[in-house]
């Protein structure tokens, strides 16, 4: 008998749909979501309805469309489609004249694999129970398995399965496909296509085995390979059909047909349960050492686990040549561009808990240097200026307009143009992991020529205000985008003197640890003893506005000068503020997109200020930030955790840990939102348990949990060793 706690247990490990919501079809997609790091598959239905998004993804495959703005993650054929029919009868849960007497839908975080079952009657003669497994195996990333069963309950059906690949997916009406070969034989149907402008070769192709064995119907239609399998079933008796498909790209193998055949055959061989466990254990190996366990609160448990499944299954483990979208593999959201989102809020949690992943995807960033260079020069810059959004080529892909409005007019973008503190988001993204790895080797030959010639980059780009004998940098934008071209961000000048200052620090370092290779990298890159002198001097002559009689920080020049808003009588509300007040309109008023003072207070801790400065900061910017982004909840949770203002933590905590799983920004259509999850695995690390590392690279802890948690346990890598956080009675680090 299954007891109380294991009931429990299994519960904070699964997301249920019951019983089914036609409305909630976009919603559901999303967060039900499967892939491995290689690719992504949303959760829509075999079957297929009205009105889903049917997405297919998979990292690096980008293509730039005649008459579009800028490259997309491309959408792949669908390999997950079948249709059955009973007595004749199709299958739906929906439409036609069946009828559905029950419906359960699992997504199993632990083993990352979807099931579903149907209790479904034909509407004439017979009643049946069909289940719907799939996963997208770890252990071969370009494998994925489904094994669907239909049992008669009532009467003697005819069942027909009809398995299709579907080349007719696009990205919302853009069509990225110039090539397609449709083929198929005996059990196996494929589809071969090309990119129109990246000239990406794909291969998908699916691999077949029914039970009873049957000769299949093979039906080739363009685009559409299709395999038909029929046979009838006794009262209680059980039909399974076993679906293989596999998706290579010439990124992988330089003829991705004959990998998807294959990948197919050695699956096949393996069989299905073999395969399955074997995904199991690989799944195992990940939640040993990425699972965080609370205590004391099933929906926060629950929640936690949700978003660290979201991060793993996108993290990429064998490129190092792509890095993770802020949707994800789940949906179009971003068009799957790479924005900060993943070095500051996916990163982190990585490099404590998959150090292997985060420094993939650190150099994705290192590969793609020559990209940040060019858009330097570009702009009249010497260095390395990374793309506000990136893709596959490390180039600026941010348009700079949007697409014509229905007047006619279009909206200038300037992210791509302004926003630059990215640079040095990234360079602390590389010392964040360096410093908690120890990983010489990968900082002596990438990360320390990814933080120096960034800090080329802001040494060419900061102005000298000669009238006021100091370094101003004017037109940014800093991560309050509602406010666009601002003078002198704190966020941005702050960190631009941190990053500078860390870049004395790495080049002395270079010099003392590595005096050939440090030195031979300092002359590449161009720096010498004048330049040195003038980072020492923007260091110490960098503006900060600030108002003198409060000793606040002012978020930019002018900022404090603008009509202040009390945010809590827009309340109800179901759009952001900017969009309620329009573009112009916010410019003008005191509301905050997300953390951006509260932003810099969590990067830089102690180095920001005192306790009580923190203090005078938090009380005045919290109440003015709208929380319009998904990333700001989780920066502002870890802040109060660590200024003891414990309930609204919390509540910003579990608002961000629900972001998707209750939609609450109402958007989820476009994919999971990955900042916001990674987001929450620091506000309860470095926030709740209050983990960081001190100067001489010892764990310390300053535990805060919510009062109603009983305990949390976590592990963490800290310069190649795992040591185990328990927070309690008896809190502790164990190695």
């Amino acid at each position: 008998m299954t007891s109380v706690s294991e009931i429990i247990e299994q519960r904070n490990w699964q997301v249920v749909e019951a019983p089914f919501n036609a409305g909630k079809l976009s919603h559901l997609e999303t967060i039900f979501t499967i892939g491995n790091g290689f690719l992504g598959l949303r959760g829509t239905f075999e079957e297929g309805y009205p009105g889903e998004m049917v997405s297919t993804l998979a990292h690096g495959i980008f293509n730039h469309a005649e008459g579009e703005l800028v490259p997309d993650l491309v959408n792949l054929p669908n390999p997950l489609a079948v249709k059955i029919t009973v007595n004749g009868v199709e299958f739906s849960m929906e439409r036609g004249k069946g009828q559905m007497l029950g419906y359960r839908r699992v997504l199993d975080l632990r083993t990352a694999c979807l099931t579903r079952e149907v209790i479904w009657h034909n509407g004439v003669d017979a009643i049946v129970k069909l289940r719907f497994e799939r996963f997208a195996s770890l252990k071969n990333p370009h494998l994925v398995a489904q094994r669907i069963s239909v049992r008669a309950l009532l009467g003697t059906p005819i069942i027909r399965f009809n398995s299709r690949v579907d080349g007719t997916q696009n990205n919302e009406g853009v069509h990225h496909w110039e090539e397609m070969q449709t083929g198929g034989e005996g059990d196996l149907i494929f589809l071969n296509r090309v990119t129109t402008q990246s000239r990406y070769r794909i291969a998908v192709a699916s691999l077949h085995q029914f039970n009873p064995m049957l000769k299949a119907e093979l039906t080739l239609t363009a685009g559409q390979p299709s395999l038909a399998y029929q046979t009838s079933l006794a009262v209680d008796s059980e039909v399974a059909l076993i679906k293989w498909s596999a998706i290579h790209t010439n990124r992988d193998s330089d003829d991705p047909l004959h990998a998807a055949q294959m990948t197919l055959k050695a699956a096949q061989q393996q069989g299905y349960e073999s395969s399955y466990q074997a995904h199991v254990e690989e799944w195992a190996t990940y939640w040993h050492d990425s699972d965080i366990q609370i205590e004391g609160d099933e929906t926060a448990q629950r929640a936690v686990r949700f978003c660290t499944y979201h991060l793993l299954i996108a993290a990429p483990r064998d490129d190092d040549r792509v890095s993770i979208g802020a949707k994800t593999l789940s949906g179009p959201g971003y068009k799957g561009h790479v924005f900060w989102d993943t070095e500051l809020f996916m990163v982190p949690m990585l490099t404590l808990t998959q150090p292997k992943i985060a420094r993939n995807l650190l150099m994705y960033r290192y590969h793609n240097l020559e990209g940040a260079r060019h858009k330097a020069q570009k702009s009249g810059f010497a260095g390395a200026m990374f793309p506000w959004e990136s893709t596959d080529t490390g180039e600026e892909t941010t348009p700079q307009w949007t697409h014509p409005l229905p007047d006619g007019t279009r909206i200038r973008i300037w992210t791509g143009d302004n926003e630059q503190h990215i640079s040095t988001d990234i360079a602390y993204a590389v010392m964040q992991y360096w410093h908690w790895t120890g990983d010489d080797e990968f900082f002596l030959k990438y990360g320390a020529e990814i933080v120096l010639d960034t800090a080329v980059f802001w040494g060419s780009r900061v102005e000298y205000n000669a009238d006021q004998g100091r370094y101003e940098l004017t037109n940014q934008i800093g991560p309050d985008e509602y406010h666009e071209n601002v003078n002198n961000s704190v966020f941005t000048n702050r960190m631009t003197q941190w990053h500078l200052q860390t870049a004395i620090t790495v080049h002395d370092w270079l010099l003392r640890e590595h005096p050939t290779a440090g030195a031979g990298l300092i002359e590449r890159l161009g720096i010498n003893t004048q330049q040195l002198t003038r980072w020492r001097d923007i260091i110490a002559r960098m503006y900060l506005p600030k108002d003198p009689q409060t000793g606040l920080l002012e978020q930019f020049e002018g900022f404090f000068k603008l009509d202040r808003i009390d945010i809590s009588h827009w309340q109800p509300r179901v759009a952001n503020l900017d969009a309620v007040l329009g573009h112009e309109r916010t410019q003008e008023v005191m509301v905050i997109k997300q953390a951006d003072i509260v932003m810099l207070m969590a990067l830089l801790g102690d180095q920001f200020g005192s306790r009580a400065e923190q203090e005078h900061h938090w009380t005045f910017y919290y109440p003015l930030v709208d929380h319009g982004s998904s990333l700001s909840p989780s920066i502002h949770a870890w802040i109060a955790a660590r200024l003891d203002h414990m309930a609204d933590a919390y509540k910003l905590f579990h608002y961000a840990a629900n972001i998707d799983l209750e939609d609450l920004k109402g958007n989820i259509r476009d994919g999971i939102h990955a900042a916001a999850a990674g987001g929450v695995w620091q506000a309860l690390v470095f926030g709740f348990a209050g983990l960081n590392l001190d100067e001489m690279g010892n764990l310390r802890l300053m535990p805060k949990l919510p009062s109603h948690w009983r305990s949390v346990r976590f592990r963490v890598w800290c310069k190649g060793q795992q040591r185990q956080i328990v927070i309690g009675d008896e809190t502790s680090t164990n190695p």
